[in-house]
């Protein structure tokens, strides 16, 4: 049976897709591609979550980073 008749025989546009996995995953193949450049976006957005938090929690905190010290005379 020839690839294009089977891909026909197939009505689930899933089926199509599993289908085909095995070309798909071939690391040279677009379907790869696509996958690495999201995972790469999807690791910046996670950074700049970070990133915004470090700023938050730097900007709460006193310039020198220090506590007051009051003194308090014991009897």
């Amino acid at each position: 049976m020839s690839k294009e008749k089977a891909e026909k025989e197939l009505s689930c546009p899933v089926g199509r897709i599993l289908s085909n996995l095995e070309q798909a995953l071939d690391r040279k193949s677009e379907f790869m591609g696509h996958l690495t450049r999201s995972r790469i976006e999807f690791l910046k957005a996670i950074r700049s979550l970070v990133d915004e938090k470090i700023e938050r929690l730097e900007k709460a905190r006193p310039a020198t980073g220090k506590k007051k010290m009051t003194k308090i005379k014991v009897e």
